[in-house]
């Protein structure tokens, strides 16, 4: 049974909601009950993605915003239904039952004639009004301001690009396990129920459509998982070209590793001794689940990357990973609410932590070993200007041919960014250094 579109609507206001008071999305759809949640997750991520332009429109509208309840059901309202060839609904419908959600809800009940009135205003007057908004920047983009002027200062010929990208919905990647099916046998697998997918890269497959995972053939069993096709490159990156100095295993260390995808895909890759780190407990235990589904093993340590002495058995690693916490500007087409969330000195802070755990996580590479550094942000402080920081001031880091920035992009839709991989992937930065092996004296 369909339920009501005004529950539907309210739950989305909720999620909005947290967000403005800085809460993630992911954690907000959590708490609506399960019946409701896939709607939820839909109606909020479109409301997201047209926050800037709803928020305009309702300046327009009201000169002061109601109580934070009633504005965040407005301009969930508002979002949806301003472009009438993208709503869900048609707009009458979801100016009706926008109003119907006020009416229901104690917090916004004394707030449903205003509801009311803002919302048939629009109906009548809806041209002039989005006229009235075209001028906004933030509006236009749907981006804050900040976030919008550092991706021109950022990127000055690929800045609207970006902005395009990220407004679109990020497609399902799958990535499939090269040690149990070959990608073509898994393409068959999937046309066998349905499903019609295309190849990605080296591994991936990108669906035509997002499915839940229980309907994937062979997820359950281990044979692929789900990871975009940027963050697909990490572990062959991390062992090209990279020379083994006895016949033992390769060492590597996966730091800041969970949910565990990366992880997996090097041992997917090699037969190695991998210890995979993360600084959050329960986030570990995601790296478990995950290694567990594919049946692969990996010695996973909760701790922090930054603090070596504290974990660290004193022997050298052949590679480092380093996924490096960021603004995760670079996927906001799966995470939406990550423009609205984050603030321009959060940059700052971030680049600060990137270095810290880039100086920390150095000494553990042995000479002619490599370090990868990764982060999916599209903002340079935390890409490139990081890297040539670090290895102006460590003489024995030689940074290696790399995809360097790479932009978010929507396969066939759009302008595809010059030097980008090719099809649908999210922002990522990649850097390769490799240790020189001191001179000997």
């Amino acid at each position: 049974m369909q339920l009501p579109l005004w529950r539907q609507l309210q739950a989305a206001a909720s999620v909005l909601a947290a967000v403005r008071t800085g809460q993630s999305a992911t954690a907000a759809i959590a708490q609506v009950p399960g019946d409701l949640r896939a709607a939820t997750q839909a109606l909020a991520y479109q409301a997201l993605r047209e926050l800037g332009r709803a928020e305009a429109l309702r300046r327009q509208l009201a000169r002061r915003p109601p109580p934070p309840e009633a504005d965040a059901l407005l301009c969930t309202a508002l979002a949806l239904c301003w472009r009438e060839a993208d709503a869900p609904y048609t707009p009458f419908t979801l100016v009706d039952q926008a109003v119907e959600a006020a009416k229901r809800q104690p917090a916004t009940k004394a707030q449903s004639a205003f509801v009311n009135a803002c919302l048939r205003r629009f109906l009548r007057e809806r041209d002039a009004l989005v006229a009235a908004t075209d001028g906004d920047p933030v509006a236009q983009w749907n981006h804050p301001r900040w976030w919008i002027d550092r991706l021109r200062q950022d990127h000055p010929q690929h800045w609207q690009a970006v902005l395009d990208a990220n407004n679109t919905a990020a497609p399902m990647t799958l990535r499939v396990n090269a040690r149990r099916i070959d990608r073509d046998q898994m393409l068959g697998r999937l046309r066998d129920v349905g499903i019609a997918g295309v190849a990605s890269g080296e591994h991936g497959i990108v669906l035509d459509q997002p499915r839940a995972v229980h309907d994937i053939p062979g997820f359950a069993g281990g044979l692929v998982s789900v990871q975009d096709a940027a963050a697909q490159l990490a572990a062959p990156l991390l062992l090209q070209g990279l020379q083994r100095t006895t016949d033992a295993p390769l060492r590597i260390l996966d730091a800041c590793a969970a949910p565990g995808g990366k992880t997996a895909h090097l041992l997917e890759l090699c037969d190695a001794q991998v210890t995979a780190l993360d600084i959050d407990p329960a986030r570990g235990r995601r790296i478990h689940e995950t290694l567990g589904r594919l049946g692969l093993q990996a010695q996973v340590l909760a701790a922090d990357a930054g603090s070596p002495d504290a974990w660290w058995d004193g022997r050298a690693f052949d590679a480092v990973l380093l996924d490096a916490p960021c603004t995760a500007s670079g996927i906001v087409r799966r995470h939406p609410d990550v423009r609205w969330l984050r603030r321009p000195q959060d940059i700052g802070q971030l680049a600060a932590q990137q270095a810290r755990l880039l100086t920390a996580l150095w000494p553990l590479v042995r000479p002619g070993g490599q370090l990868l550094y990764c982060t999916c942000s599209v903002f340079r402080d935390e890409g490139i200007r990081r890297v040539e920081a670090f290895v102006a001031h460590n003489k024995g880091a030689v940074l290696r041919p790399g995809p360097g920035h790479l932009l978010p992009q929507t396969g066939g839709n759009g302008n595809p960014v010059r030097d980008n991989l090719a099809g649908d992937h999210d922002g990522f930065f990649y850097a390769l250094l490799e240790k020189r092996a001191p001179d000997p004296a």
